[in-house]
């Protein structure tokens, strides 16, 4: 059902629905438009209403090929909304579930795209603070780029920082994804630029691997994961391109790239990937929460470990179709101790293709067939052994006087 926007916008169409609100098709005097329309809950609150008035000038001023660019911000009565262009295509997080992983051609020239669109937007000091793979859109009507993709630009500049107000968040809680929330973030600092250079290597990887490095399991073990551990090296593929994830995905924000760097290398390293095919690896395996065990168990098939993929839900009893890759969502930072401590299931090194998953029945056959080989071999061992000795035994006894053979000791004359 059709709806009026402000005096100067008509929502036609849902197109989709996020955690901050509904998006529409929509039309203007311009021509059709995608309208953001923000919770009602959001529209009433007047200190989020100041912000929202207060980033408009950044907003419509970010201009460039590799951004959805944001045409108008409405306010009136209880709607809240931001007018965008509209972009003929998909997101990337419907291509990622449809393909699982893309090959590395296709994920680099993806990725250079949204650092030429990050760099735009940090020289006018406009910082994302959501990069992810929901908020890459492609244009399915833009000319094909290297490995077949189609042009990507990011979208929803501002919504989160317009969210992250200091009357609903507070220093001790944090607002993100949590498979691509940098490690700063995690540890309560603001974010800078630098926190969608790490987003950006995540959703990087997770274009290559088909998983994010640090997600699975409980959100407290993602998160921990994030500060404390390394990433784990994806097999395959050049090690230029290793080494420069590596680098954004670095601990240390200053250690990383800038986003016009990250896509001039990206782009330098197109060569070398041209016609690689997707990576063969599987996701590693997480434990799931203490709390979540039982029922997930009772739920899994029998003799099947359960295996939980990507972003889990930040708010305790959220359904994960609604919440698990949200971004306004909020949990309490985690303190100095919890982030030193390890956590179980927090190793995620990707297994070789075919492996058999620990836990499986088949993981649990190999095994039994192992210790029956391994059982075998040591009888074996023990056989022969035993049949040395005895040969020994009986050649030192064949060649033996009485004197010997009894351990007597010679008569003294």
């Amino acid at each position: 059902m059709a709806r009026k926007i402000g005096s100067r916008y008509t929502a036609n169409q849902i197109l989709g629905r996020g955690s901050a609100g509904t998006v529409w098709l929509g039309e203007g005097p311009e021509g059709p438009v995608a309208i953001k329309l923000l919770r009602e809950d959001l529209a009433s609150d007047q200190e989020l209403v100041g912000r929202f008035v207060q980033e408009r000038t950044a907003l419509l001023g970010l201009e460039h090929p590799n951004v959805v660019s944001v045409r108008d911000l409405v306010v009136d009565g209880n709607d809240l909304a931001l007018v965008m262009d509209l972009v003929r295509g998909t997101d990337l997080r419907t291509r990622l579930d449809r393909d699982r992983r893309l090959s590395p051609e296709a994920a680099v020239a993806i990725v250079a795209d949204i650092a030429d669109g990050l760099a735009a937007a940090h020289a006018a000091g406009v910082v994302h603070r959501d990069v992810k793979p929901e908020n890459v859109l492609l244009d399915m009507q833009g000319p094909l780029g290297p490995g077949g993709s189609h042009p990507a630009l990011l979208t929803d500049f501002g919504v989160a920082k317009l969210i992250d107000s200091p009357r609903r968040t507070r220093a001790t809680k944090i607002i993100g994804t949590p498979d691509y929330l940098a490690p700063e973030i995690v540890e309560g600092l603001p974010p800078r630029a630098a926190v969608d250079i790490y987003a950006l290597a995540t959703v990087l990887y997770e274009l290559l691997a088909g998983f994010t490095p640090f997600g699975g399991g409980h959100p407290g073990a993602v998160l921990r994961r994030h500060v404390t551990e390394s990433v784990a090296p994806l097999p395959g593929i050049p090690d230029e391109l290793w080494q420069l994830i590596v680098q954004c995905l670095a601990k240390a924000p200053a250690s990383r790239l800038r986003a016009s760097e990250l896509g001039a290398r990206l782009r330098e390293l197109l060569p070398l990937v041209a016609g690689m095919p997707p990576l063969d690896v599987d996701e590693p395996d997480v434990e799931p929460a203490e709390e979540e065990a039982p029922a997930a168990e009772e739920a899994a098939p029998a003799g099947e470990r359960v295996r939980r993929r990507g972003a889990v839900p930040l708010v305790p009893g959220a359904k994960p179709a609604d919440s698990n890759r949200d971004t306004h969502t909020s949990m309490r930072v985690p303190g100095p101790d919890e982030l030193a401590g390890g956590a179980r299931g927090t190793a995620r090194v990707p297994r070789a293709a075919g492996a058999p998953r620990p836990g499986s029945a088949r993981h649990r056959a190999v095994a039994r067939r192992r210790r029956v080989v391994l059982g075998a071999a040591a009888v074996a061992l023990v056989a022969a052994a035993g049949v040395g000795t005895w040969l020994a035994t009986s050649d030192d006894d064949a060649g033996a006087t009485p004197q010997d053979t009894n351990n007597s000791a010679p008569a003294t004359p």
